[in-house]
């Protein structure tokens, strides 16, 4: 079947009080729109159209997309007005599912039911049971139970508005009737505009069948118009993504304090405690264990690997049995091999650390590779930037290198070397030797302050 994808994403959002387009705003880190892509994508359409109006030149910026066709809708005149916009693109089309760029919590599986149900002959529409549905549009049926239209509750009777299955405004359109339907519609309703919903009634009158497809859950197709409501939907993704990782065997001290942001993978018999929040892509081996407040985004995690307190690993890979934190700092590119040791408030950068490394304490090793069990004292600096250029620095298979040791790049420590505490290296220390590079010291006798 050749399937379009039509998403209206013009809405101002004058209830967000802001500058950002309403489709902008983040649920989970990520623009509520692109979550709606990411579930057509999921439907493999012919072609995804997306209406813009409000904002229109950031929001095709932000998410631009070979993919997408982008259709301006100059002047909001309703959802009717919106989807009449990308008709001349929608030639050849055989069934049009109308998407809205504000329903981030969509489900692909949902869309299937609703696109396999209507087919190309018949009208869809997605419904759901409401425990409140003030603001959303009622489903009015027969005495039989066939759907005889949709009445936007501005326009609804007061015996209406206390029907509870609401209109998702979610809907399958068959490409043979959509163009005639789109011209037919009014706006003399109490909005003046363009109702999208007025095709059910055209399609009754037709007729033409009208099936209904049932949404599993009222917040998978909640939208938001306000923050409040914005918040509200990414309680709710932050809800199913833990359920997700606990039925995948991982362990969350309270699944009401992680927050996901982006796409995790898993491991069995991992333990997560609270305040933790994992960004963009993040893989997680059998065993990990995080302690409470720490942020990892995208990086690897090895087997049995743990992360202490308020740790921060962004763009790292760890392998197995790695220790990192409390208060670590691991930047991008770095890699620690097997039982690695990073502790507290050390900060790395494009670094190798080899199996069984240590940097315990209060350092900075950027731009360096450290070879198998060397220990890099408290304080090391490598000092790695000369204000124009950068330059590395190599610390040998079981270094020692002393506390508060300055090695200025380019240099390199050799195997089984050693530094003298509160030494500056500029020059490379050989295999075996001790490098001391410190001024002697003086005490003078009888000093008065």
């Amino acid at each position: 079947m050749n399937l379009h994808i039509v998403i209206l994403a013009a809405g101002q959002g004058t209830r967000m009080r802001s500058t950002l387009p309403k489709v902008l705003h983040p649920v989970a880190g990520k623009p509520m729109l692109g979550h709606v892509l990411d579930c057509a994508r999921a439907m493999q359409p012919q072609q995804i159209h997306v209406v813009i109006g409000h904002g229109a030149e950031r929001v095709r910026e932000q998410l631009a997309a070979a993919d997408i066709n982008w259709v301006v809708q100059a002047e909001q005149l309703g959802t009717g007005h919106a989807v009449a916009q990308a008709l001349p693109q929608l030639d050849g089309a055989e069934q049009v599912l109308v998407l809205y760029g504000d329903v981030p919590l969509l489900q692909a599986d949902t869309l299937r039911q609703l696109s396999q149900q209507a087919g190309d002959t018949a009208l869809g529409l997605l419904t759901v049971q409401m425990h409140d549905p003030s603001g959303y549009g009622r489903i009015v049926r027969d005495a039989a139970g066939r759907v005889q239209a949709i009445v936007e509750q501005k326009d609804a009777s007061a015996e209406q508005r206390l029907i509870r299955e609401g209109n998702t405004g979610i809907m399958a359109l068959p490409g043979s009737q959509i163009s005639n339907w789109l011209t037919s519609l009014s706006s003399d309703n109490a909005q003046g505009e363009y109702y999208l919903t007025d095709v059910v009634a055209l399609a009754v009158e037709q007729g033409v069948p009208v099936e209904v497809a049932h949404a599993s859950t009222e917040e998978e197709v909640l939208g938001a118009n306000n923050r409040q409501q914005l918040a509200t939907l990414e309680r709710s993704y932050q809800r199913l993504q833990a359920e997700k990782l606990m039925t995948a065997g991982v362990t969350l001290v309270d699944p009401a304090r992680l927050d996901v942001r982006g796409e995790i993978s898993v491991g069995q018999d991992i333990s997560i405690d609270i305040n933790v929040v994992l960004e963009g892509r993040v893989v997680l081996a059998d065993g990990v264990i995080i302690e409470p407040n720490c942020v990892l985004k995208d990086c690897v995690i090895g087997r049995g690997t743990v992360i202490k307190a308020f740790s921060h690993i962004d763009g790292a890979e760890l392998a197995s049995d790695c220790v990192v934190g409390p208060y670590a700092r691991l930047r991008p590119g770095t890699r620690l091999a097997s039982q690695a040791k990073i502790g507290n408030f050390v900060e790395t950068k494009k670094v190798d650390i080899g199996p069984g490394a240590k940097i315990n304490h209060l350092s900075y090793v950027g731009d360096a590779s450290v070879g198998a069990e060397a220990n890099v004292g408290a304080g090391t600096i490598t000092c790695n930037y000369d204000g124009v250029n950068k330059y590395k620095t190599h610390i040998g298979a079981n270094a020692f290198i002393g506390s508060n040791t300055a090695l200025v790049a380019p240099v390199s420590v050799g195997d089984n070397a050693t530094t003298a505490a509160g030494s500056v290296i500029n020059q490379d220390v050989p295999d075996a030797a001790l490098g001391v590079a410190r001024a002697r010291q003086r005490n003078i006798n009888g000093w008065k302050r």
